[in-house]
C-alpha cells in the first residue's frame, strides 16, 4: 500500500484566494486528511475557468488514486460544470471551504454526495480565520472583507462570494499582531473590495479607520500594505495615513476598469475619468513617492476604438506604473454579456496595445529609480520587493527570507530592477 501523501493545495486567483488556501491547509493537517489534491479555483474569466479545469484532468492524470476537491469562486458559481467533470470527486463552496469540519477525513473522503455547495448570498458573517503563517511567503495576507454589495456589469465574482461582509477590527488586529509575533514584518490586508471595509459594522468604521487602528496597536508592525483599492471610496483617515504614515506602504492597486466616461457607466463603476485621475494627483501630492498599479479590461461590449483610446490614454493620465490587463470576456448571467459584443480579435490586439504601454510605463519607473537605495522585503535568498512592490534581483549575494535590507538598485531589465546589497 502506498504511502499517503499530504494534503496538496492548487490557487488560482485573487490573493484572498492565497489568504483562504492557508486557512484549508492548516484545517487539512489538523484534522489528518491526506491523499487529497485541492483546487482553489477563480472566475474572474473565462480563461480562469478553462486553466483550472486543465489542471485538474492533469492532476488526474498524474495522481490517479488522489481524492480530488475542487472549491473557490468558479466551484460556487457553477458547481455542476466541475461535478459533471469524472477527474471530480467532490466540490464544495466557498462557505463551506472555510469550515474546519469540511476538511475532516470523514467528510472530504467519504461523503455520499459529490456536491456540497450552498447559496452565498445567504451568507452573513466573515469570521477571523488566524493563520500563523503563509507557508514560503515573506509576507502575510490577512482578510478583513469578503463579497461585494456592487453589480459591476461584467463581474460574476459576487455570486461567488456574496454580498459584503467585515472581520471586526479587534479581530483584524488580533491577527496582525499574532503574524508580527511568528516573525513577518509585513502585512496585506486583503478582501473582495476592501475599501467597503465596515459598512456592515456597528459604528461603521472605515478602511483607514481600521488601518490606523493597526498601526497604532501593533507598533511592532514594519510595513503595513494594502491590495486592490475602490479609489471613489477612498476615506478621510486613509489618506491622511497615505500622507503621514510611512508603515504604510506607498503602493496602490486600483480597481479602475476603464479610461472611457461611457464605458464606465456602461460597467455600472461608479466613477468617472475625472474621478481616477484627481485621486491619482491627491495622491501623490500627499505621497510623493507612491506607484499605482491597476486592472483595465480591454474589449468590453459596445467598445469603439475612441473609447479603448481614452483608455490608453488613462494610463499616462493616472500616472499608472503595473498594468493588470483583462481581455473582457463574457460571463453567463451577466448584464454585459448579452451587450453587443467587440471581435475576439480586435480585443486581442486591444489588449497587446495596453500591455505594451503597461511595459513602457514600467521601464520608465525603473529608469527612474537607478541609483537610488531603498530598503527591500526579501522573498527568497535573492528576490525581493521594495516599498513601492517592485521586484528586485539580488546580484553578488545572497539573504534570508524575511529579511529587510538597503539595496542599491544599479540596473534593470525591463521589469524588475537588479540590487546591490548597499554598505
Amino acid at each position: 500500500m502506498s504511502e499517503k501523501k499530504p494534503t496538496e493545495i492548487v490557487t488560482f486567483g485573487c490573493r484572498l484566494n492565497t489568504y483562504e488556501s492557508e486557512v484549508m491547509r492548516g484545517h487539512a493537517a489538523e484534522a489528518g486528511l491526506e491523499g487529497a489534491i485541492v483546487f482553489n479555483t477563480c472566475a474572474v474569466t473565462g480563461e480562469a475557468v478553462r486553466q483550472a479545469k486543465q489542471a485538474i484532468r492533469k492532476a488526474r492524470r498524474e495522481n490517479p488514486e488522489a481524492r480530488i476537491i475542487v472549491t473557490g469562486c468558479a466551484a460556487q458559481v457553477d458547481p455542476e460544470s466541475f461535478g459533471d467533470m469524472g477527474e471530480v470527486d467532490l466540490v464544495i463552496g466557498n462557505a463551506e471551504k472555510m469550515e474546519a469540519a469540511s476538511w475532516t477525513p470523514a467528510r472530504a473522503l467519504h461523503a455520499n454526495e459529490k456536491i456540497r455547495v450552498n447559496d452565498i448570498m445567504s451568507v452573513r458573517e466573515t469570521a477571523g480565520h488566524l493563520v500563523q503563517g503563509l507557508e514560503g511567503r515573506a509576507r502575510a495576507f490577512v482578510q478583513v472583507q469578503n463579497g461585494c454589495d456592487h453589480r459591476c456589469t461584467f463581474c460574476i465574482i459576487p455570486y461567488g462570494r456574496g454580498n459584503s461582509r467585515s472581520v471586526p477590527a479587534g479581530e483584524v488586529v488580533s491577527e496582525v499582531r499574532n503574524l508580527v509575533e511568528n516573525g513577518y514584518r509585513e502585512i496585506v490586508l486583503t478582501g473582495v473590495d476592501i475599501t467597503s471595509y465596515g459598512s456592515d459594522l456597528p459604528g461603521r468604521p472605515s478602511l483607514g479607520n481600521l488601518a490606523t487602528r493597526i498601526l497604532k496597536l501593533v507598533p511592532e508592525l514594519e510595513r503595513l500594505r494594502l491590495s486592490s483599492i475602490d479609489s471613489i471610496e477612498a476615506d478621510d483617515a486613509l489618506m491622511r495615513l497615505i500622507a503621514e504614515e510611512e508603515r504604510l506602504m506607498p503602493h496602490l492597486h486600483l480597481s479602475l476598469q476603464a479610461g472611457d466616461n461611457m464605458i464606465l457607466k456602461r460597467m455600472k463603476r461608479r466613477h468617472s475619468r475625472e474621478d481616477a485621475i484627481a485621486f491619482c494627483e491627491e495622491a501623490r501630492r500627499l505621497r510623493p513617492d507612491i506607484v499605482f498599479g491597476a486592472d483595465i479590461i480591454a474589449g468590453f461590449p459596445t467598445e469603439t476604438d475612441e473609447m479603448f483610446e481614452n483608455s490608453l490614454r488613462h494610463v499616462d493620465e493616472c500616472g499608472l506604473t503595473w498594468l493588470h490587463v483583462f481581455p473582457y470576456s463574457p460571463r453567463p448571467g451577466t448584464p454585459a454579456a448579452r451587450m453587443p459584443q467587440v471581435e475576439r480579435g480586435l480585443i486581442k490586439t486591444r489588449a497587446a496595445r495596453l500591455r505594451q504601454k503597461g511595459a513602457e510605463r514600467l521601464r520608465a519607473h525603473l529608469e527612474s529609480g537607478l541609483g537610488a537605495t531603498c530598503p527591500v522585503l526579501m522573498e527568497t535568498g535573492t528576490m525581493g520587493r521594495t516599498h513601492q512592490f517592485t521586484p528586485v534581483r539580488l546580484e553578488g549575494g545572497k539573504a534570508q527570507a524575511g529579511d529587510i535590507l538597503p539595496v542599491q538598485l544599479a540596473g534593470h531589465d525591463g521589469k524588475r530592477f537588479k540590487g546591490l546589497l548597499a554598505a
